[in-house]
């Protein structure tokens, strides 16, 4: 009996720091390869940057292509806009050649971009692949005039663009840069219901009743926004407690406000933390402070775990996600009266077993095996 090839694909997807979309690669590959034999997915390690995902891409039998022996991205400047911007060009210069080699030699039947596309976008407009290419928009994509100049050329040859959400699909519609039927929405795999079981069983150090917050301490998670909301909260709750766990640019600035206005019998900076799911399993509630969410990893994950979700109305994630207070409970985007006024329903609503159970469906939509289903359908 004849073998039947696999259908290759490749994930290209460079980054500077850790972020959540990480974990989406890693999981998009993952269930490519766990749930159908048809398929073989393979990471393309370009700088370095998935070396401290290599045991978990191993464990999850995830191909993996090395650009360079050297980790390059240690070398490289991560935060400001200039030092990013410089290490973009770093990024591009040392990978022209390498990512066009390996789509001529390797030729795999797709490769699916996403974060740091120039390069890809720019190789498809120059040469010709049979390789079908799948922007994936992580994001609402901010459009300055080289990225619009370079995707009206570029999607005229892209195979495929998925959105991770209906209002990012919606508005990719509405640019009219390339035609409509190559739009598509595809939930990222931000659930994996083994994993989470398992990782729910750590036991905690930090005892008693407690509110969490998670994500990188950065603009577009808002949270010297939520200490200074949280901060009148404190003022007839005074046994409150609000644990962020995180790492990032804004640590000494969310320090510095917390010892200044004395919240530190309140608020803690607890770090990054690997393994979040026991905090989600004992907090009191989830709350989420961003700016700007496409979706929200963190709020997704909270509403699989039953924790009372408490979200700003961010576009297009949370507020999309969180419907007319039916499956967790919103405040005005960066309105402290509105967090204050609205943190008294969340507390009631914090006790309806119905909210959280809304909740929990909608989580349902970004499974590892949901994504399968979507992805599987628009690639085969």
């Amino acid at each position: 009996m004849k073998k039947l090839k696999k259908k290759n694909v490749y994930y290209w997807s460079p980054f500077l720091t850790q972020i959540a979309t990480i974990k989406a690669v890693i999981n998009s590959a993952y269930s490519l390869n766990k749930f159908d034999t048809k398929f073989d997915a393979t990471i393309l390690n370009i700088f370095g940057e998935f070396n401290q995902n290599l045991s978990e891409i191993k464990d999850k039998k995830i191909n993996i292509l090395n650009f360079y022996n050297l980790n390059i991205l240690r070398y490289l400047p991560k935060h400001g806009k200039i030092s990013s911007r410089f290490s973009f060009i770093i990024f591009f210069l040392l990978g022209f050649f390498p990512l066009l080699r390996i789509l001529k030699k390797k030729n795999p039947e797709y490769i699916i971009i996403h974060l740091i596309t120039s390069l890809p976008l720019i190789l498809l407009i120059m040469f010709k692949f049979k390789t079908k290419f799948v922007l994936r928009i992580s994001g609402l994509p901010r459009l300055n005039f080289f990225r619009k100049f370079l995707w009206k050329i570029a999607l005229k040859k892209i195979y495929m663009i998925t959105s991770p959400t209906k209002e990012t699909h919606e508005y990719l519609k509405s640019l009219k840069l390339c035609e409509e039927k190559k739009l598509k929405v595809l939930f990222d795999p931000v659930i994996n219901v083994k994993e989470i079981r398992e990782s729910s069983k750590e036991e905690l150090k930090q005892q008693g009743d407690f509110y969490i917050a998670i994500g990188r301490l950065t603009k577009q998670k808002n949270f010297l926004f939520l200490c200074d909301s949280f901060r009148e909260v404190i003022k007839k709750k005074p046994n409150i407690k609000l644990y962020i766990l995180g790492e990032g640019e804004d640590r000494h600035a969310l320090y510095k406000f917390i010892k200044k206005h004395q919240l530190k019998e309140n608020i803690y900076l607890l770090g990054y933390k690997k393994n979040i799911f026991p905090y989600f399993k004992n907090a009191k509630g989830f709350i989420l402070s961003s700016l700007w969410e496409d979706p929200g990893f963190v709020l997704i994950e909270a509403a699989y775990c039953k924790v009372p979700v408490f979200s700003s109305n961010a576009k297009p994630g949370p507020f999309s996600l969180i419907i007319n207070n039916l499956n967790g409970t919103l405040f005005e985007n960066n309105n402290k009266n509105s967090f204050v006024n609205n943190f008294e329903n969340f507390l009631k609503n914090s006790e309806n077993k119905k909210i959280i159970l809304e909740n929990l469906k909608l989580s349902r939509n970004f499974t590892i095996f949901g994504h399968y289903k979507n992805l599987s359908n628009l690639i085969l």
